[in-house]
């Protein structure tokens, strides 16, 4: 097996040299010549071998190589492999069918060669195709005239190398088609990721332009005025002598009432609102009104425990009751529970728009009962109720309230706020005086 596989290589190795090197100038079977030098690199042999093939044959003499490189690939492999399967003879049908498959390639090509090729230049002892391409081309043009027989002898041409190669022209042309489907949806893609590289810069281009729009805008808008909150109510002169040591306790005092200090103490400082977080949300507050078709201006902020009052300059024309009717849907767009509509503000021809704070502060009741507001009310029956919006302690005289009403949700504070005005009583006055039922 070796040793046939040996000369095998030797025998291609020999044909490919003595083809390539072919000059008509070297002494062969149809140039008698005296040479003192012979161009052909397999010498004199290869430079007959190669006369006689390519006259018989003309170009398609390169077939010949094509069997010998085959048995060399199957042998080698045959003799590299180690299975039960490298001693096993091949069937004599295959070796029928590539037998007839390649005269057949070999008849088609010279036929095809002597038809359409007959004034190529080139090296030949003979015109391109050979004797046996001029005896085919011959008898296909005398029977089927000159397309006809190129037509024919292409079909052959195709049968041949598909019986020879052992493959179908079907598969190929599905491959042929999958790939220049995948290419043409590979350079679809490229375009539509340009396309949308193109659209992304634009997008991009008028993105930066509109924020640089809006920064210019809100560069140039007037900052909001900000009002800062009561941080600490004004203590009373009650606080500051309930804080001194008696000398005598023994003597009698003139107060009964309890002292402030029983009251847990406010903290010194309580989490605020940024003057950034204000800003912010006063430019979100004229964007949404501009998108409700409402042009107005926030001028102030009032920043308190609770809620945060935004004051708000309509432009001319822009009615009142058209922010009211939005409240619903402002405070939606501002992803709040509620907002609460000022129409007027006594003193001032603004409106304003109260949010609810993210962070409520704790109103504790020591700053209210403590505060100088309720020390200087008047009425035995002063009641503590809170804060309002800039953080100012808010007393009220039950005395003037003809009917108290609470009203709340459950575990809003009801009872705590309670508590809180009856304690209020309780500093104010003693309890013979309150005399509660």
């Amino acid at each position: 097996m070796e040793i046939r596989w040996i000369l095998q290589v030797a025998l291609c190795a020999f044909l490919v040299m003595a083809l390539l090197s072919y000059s008509r100038r070297d002494p062969s079977w149809t140039h008698a010549a005296q040479v003192d030098h012979i161009s052909n690199w397999a010498g004199r042999v290869g430079a007959w071998t190669a006369d006689i093939v390519l006259l018989l044959f003309g170009l398609s003499a390169y077939w010949l190589i094509v069997p010998l490189a085959r048995r060399i690939a199957v042998n080698y492999r045959r003799i590299t492999r180690h299975d039960a399967l490298a001693d096993e003879p091949e069937r004599p049908i295959g070796w029928l069918t590539e037998i007839f498959a390649f005269v057949l390639v070999v008849l088609a090509c010279d036929g095809i060669e002597a038809l359409r090729m007959w004034s190529l230049k080139v090296q030949l002892p003979r015109a391109p195709g050979g004797v046996v391409g001029e005896a085919v081309a011959g008898a296909m043009s005398h029977a089927f005239g000159f397309t006809g027989g190129t037509l024919l002898l292409l079909i052959a041409l195709a049968i041949g190398l598909s019986l020879y190669f052992r493959f179908s022209w079907l598969a190929v042309a599905e491959r042929v088609g999958g790939a220049i489907l995948s290419a043409v949806n590979v350079a679809k893609l490229r375009r539509e990721a340009e396309r949308d590289r193109k659209l992304g810069e634009a997008a991009a281009v008028r993105r930066e332009g509109k924020v640089e729009e809006e920064r210019v805008r809100i560069e140039d808008h007037e900052p909001v005025t900000i009002v800062p909150p009561v941080v600490t109510p004004a203590k009373s002169e009650r606080v500051e002598r309930e804080r001194q040591v008696p000398l005598f306790t023994d003597l009698p005092g003139d107060s009964t009432l309890p002292p402030v200090s029983l009251l847990d103490p406010a903290p010194k400082t309580q989490e605020s609102i940024s003057a950034d977080t204000l800003e912010f949300t006063s430019r979100l507050i004229e964007k949404k009104l501009k998108d409700f078709g409402v042009e107005a201006s926030v001028v102030a902020a009032y920043p308190g425990p609770v809620v945060t009052r935004y004051e708000i300059e309509p432009a001319t024309g822009v009615k009142g009751s058209q922010i009211v009717n939005l409240a619903k849907d402002l405070a939606r767009s501002l992803s709040l529970v509620s907002i609460r509509v000022v129409e007027t503000i006594p003193g001032k021809n603004y409106m304003a728009l109260e949010l609810p704070n993210q962070r409520r502060q704790t109103v504790y009741l020591s700053e209210i009962i403590g505060s100088e507001v309720y020390a200087a009310a008047p009425s035995a029956l002063t009641l503590s109720l809170g804060k309002d919006i800039s953080g100012k302690p808010v007393c009220a005289d039950l005395a003037k309230m003809p009917h108290l009403l609470v009203a709340g949700t459950t575990g809003s504070g009801k009872s705590v706020g309670i508590n809180a005005m009856i304690l209020s009583l309780l500093y104010k006055a003693t309890a013979e005086q309150v005399r509660l039922i």
